[in-house]
């Protein structure tokens, strides 16, 4: 569906454009926030032209892309009237100058030729010492050989001295790392590898965890006894771990995005 001129207004508002079009796809505001995961006040609010509770400029085109997706809308041209009324959007933030200013470059140090001489020195004298001990081994070893040692005395690599046993192997390193996340108890670990993000984490009572920016390279980690809830507001810029095993969606940049998880989730995969 595209949006078109009426008699009564040759120019809609974006709310009124969206208001129109969820209109005539036979939606309901709960039927679009159900679809979207985007609170029915917000979308209500959106249809009004207020953007205040959006949280921001990012969010609001995040919130204006998904709505006009779900009620059948193109959303390039709302967004390009939200950029001229609102100011455009926002430029990128170098944030390469202002590390490099604040990293603290170590002074260099010259090479320390002595004890470099020193070491190579005890190294040859250790090879040369170690070359004649093996010589006299392999000797003897040779005569032990020659004398017909029984091919069973050799013991089977893994097995246990004397018992013929085979040892049992050791656990993958990535299982015991899942493996340590508590069983009684839902475990959500979000990082922002990508980018920034304002993050919201609230624990199976509506207690706030956690409610705030995550500036890119951070980590937040939220337990429960039951369940985690999380609104990420650039979904793109995030990256998921419940319960020791990480999350594979896909999450579009500038999405708006409502998770919740529980002990058992993830429950594939």
């Amino acid at each position: 569906m595209s949006i078109g001129n009426s008699p009564e207004d040759d120019s809609p508002s974006i709310g009124q454009a969206l208001q129109r079009a969820r209109a005539d796809a036979g939606l309901s505001v709960d039927d679009v926030s159900t679809s979207t995961r985007v609170r029915a006040p917000i979308v209500q609010a959106i249809e009004q032209d207020d953007f205040t509770r959006c949280g921001g400029t990012v969010y609001a085109r995040g919130h204006i892309r998904t709505l006009a997706r779900a009620v059948g809308v193109d959303p390039e041209p709302l967004i390009e009237r939200f950029n001229a009324e609102h100011g455009g959007a926002a430029a990128p933030t170098p944030t390469a100058p202002l590390f490099e200013a604040e990293r603290i470059r170590p002074e260099r140090r010259r090479p320390n030729w002595t004890a470099a001489m020193v070491a190579a020195i005890v190294a040859v004298v250790g090879f040369v010492g170690f070359t004649l001990f093996d010589g006299e081994d392999d000797k003897s070893a040779s005569g032990q050989v020659a004398e017909g040692t029984p091919a069973s005395d050799t013991p089977t690599p893994g097995a246990s001295p004397g018992t013929g046993k085979t040892a049992p192997a050791k656990p993958d390193p990535s299982e015991s790392a899942i493996a340590a996340a508590p069983a009684d108890r839902v475990t959500v670990e979000i990082s922002a590898p990508k980018g920034r993000s304002w993050i919201s984490a609230k624990d199976h009572n509506g207690r706030t965890l956690y409610d705030g920016v995550l500036e890119r390279g951070q980590s937040k980690t939220f337990t429960d006894k039951k369940q985690v809830d999380l609104i990420l507001g650039d979904a793109g810029s995030i990256k998921l771990a419940v319960n020791g095993k990480e999350i594979r969606d896909r999450f579009q940049p500038g999405h708006v995005e409502r998770l919740s998880y529980t002990k058992g989730d993830p429950e594939a995969g």
